[in-house]
Formats: structure tokens, C-alpha cells, sequence
């Protein structure tokens, strides 16, 4: 580690609770790029990190569709409406940043604790960087358990709650996402999704959005009114109340 990152990656370890150094099969790692999770071995995929600068990120806000994109439509954006959202299962906050691009005011819950690492540092990053800066002060992180975040609310409630809970894949191709590879191991599978589902359906005001794989079952709990479909995945819709400009 270069000498110039010693003290915040000593930071960083004793907020996480983390090694310096040791054998292991995973790696927080800090550079000048910013924090990144890598796999360790001759077989690994290449690093992660949250970027909201450059990369795909950046030509989805460039060239993604703008308020046509289908989940600009799930969550209700239309002129002279751009909700409150809390998504509830941040993970990199890819689809935060581009509600957060389109005008929503957006909380992030992401209760593993180095996922929440790489989004707090991505987030630093966007706000230093002038392009995005005024995004990302359009988005809030929270780190903690999101069905207890929800139940504990204090404040104005999110007007909608967006929820893309990590789903049991059969999919081998699933499996050949460096993200997939890195993040099962930590995360594994949202089990708890009916519980997150009932939740945030007791605290958003006008509706809660579920993204799923196309093809996957509802959650179990409370129907979705309608979904749009795209060709890999799909918003379950759960609406209480009309957004209205």
C-alpha cells in the first residue's frame, strides 16, 4: 500500500473491524481510485467499486433515456413529479444515482457493511467531482438493517419505497458477474424479502416498487397492482396513493 493511504485504510480497518493484513479470500483495498472489494486468487474477476463519475454509470446518465427509463416510470416520475424515494436495498446505488439524476430526493439503506464502505466512499468522490457533484447531494446513505431502519422512521416518510432484494439465481450467468461473485459471499440471499416487502408497504405514502428477474415470482405477502416488464427484469408496482405534480 502506498504510503500516502496508511492512515485512512487504518481508519477504514478499525471502522470495519478489519485486518491490515492476513491471508483471506477477499480484499478491501484503497488507492487513488478510491475503495475497492477484490477478490483474491488466479481465477478472480477484476475489482469493484462504487463509481458515479465515469464508467457505465456515466453513459446511463448521459445516454440512459432520461425519464423514460422503466424505472423512472415505477417509481412514478412524470412532469412536474420526481418523488421522495428511500431505496431500501442500495447495494452499488446504481439505480439511485439515476433516480438521483432525474430530480428524487434519495436515501440509500445498505446494511452490509463494506458494501455501505464503497458506497460512502463513491458518494465522497461524486461530490468532489464537479459533473455529478449536485447529484450526488440529491442522495443520503444509511447503513443498517433496512426492515429496522423502516419500522424506526422518524420524519416525513419516502413517498415511494424501492426494493431490488438479492433473488436465489439458478442462472449460471448470473454467476459470471464479478458482482454476483464478490457480493453472494457477503450478502447471500435476501431471505427476509416478504418481511422488507410488509415493511416498506407500512411506511412509504404512495408506493412501493419491486424490481425482480423477469421471470421470478412476486414476493410472497401483498399482490402487486400491475408491472412493467423489460427484457431481463421488472417492476412489481404496489401503489397506495396517486403522485401528483
Amino acid at each position: 500500500m502506498l504510503p500516502a493511504f496508511a492512515e485512512q485504510a487504518r481508519v477504514w480497518a478499525e471502522r470495519l473491524d478489519l485486518p491490515l493484513e492476513g491471508e483471506a479470500e477477499f480484499a478491501l483495498q484503497l488507492g487513488a481510485d478510491g475503495l475497492q472489494l477484490a477478490e483474491l486468487g488466479p481465477q478472480a474477476p477484476g475489482p469493484v467499486r462504487v463509481d458515479f463519475v465515469e464508467g457505465a454509470v456515466a453513459h446511463r446518465r448521459l445516454y440512459g433515456g432520461g425519464s423514460g427509463q422503466m424505472i423512472a416510470k415505477a417509481v412514478g416520475v412524470q412532469p412536474g413529479v420526481r418523488p421522495s424515494v428511500l431505496d431500501a436495498t442500495a447495494g452499488l446505488g446504481r439505480d439511485s444515482f439515476v433516480l438521483a439524476s432525474l430530480g428524487c430526493a434519495v436515501t440509500m439503506s445498505e446494511r452490509q457493511p463494506i458494501i455501505a464502505a464503497l458506497l460512502e466512499d463513491g458518494l465522497a468522490r461524486a461530490a468532489r467531482d464537479a459533473e455529478v457533484a449536485g447529484i450526488a447531494a440529491q442522495m443520503r446513505l444509511l447503513q443498517g438493517n433496512a426492515i429496522e431502519l423502516m419500522r424506526d422512521w422518524q420524519g416525513e416518510p419516502p413517498q415511494v419505497i424501492y426494493l431490488d432484494p438479492m433473488f436465489p439465481h439458478r442462472d449460471k450467468s448470473a454467476l459470471v458477474k464479478k458482482e454476483m461473485r464478490l457480493f453472494r459471499p457477503l450478502v447471500g440471499d435476501d431471505l427476509d424479502a416478504p418481511a422488507l416487502l410488509q415493511a416498506a408497504l407500512a411506511l412509504a405514502s404512495h408506493r412501493v416498487v419491486v424490481k425482480r428477474p423477469r421471470k421470478a415470482p412476486v414476493i410472497d405477502g401483498a399482490k402487486p397492482s400491475y408491472a412493467l416488464e423489460g427484457k431481463s427484469s421488472r417492476y412489481d408496482i404496489y401503489p397506495k396513493k396517486a403522485l401528483k405534480p
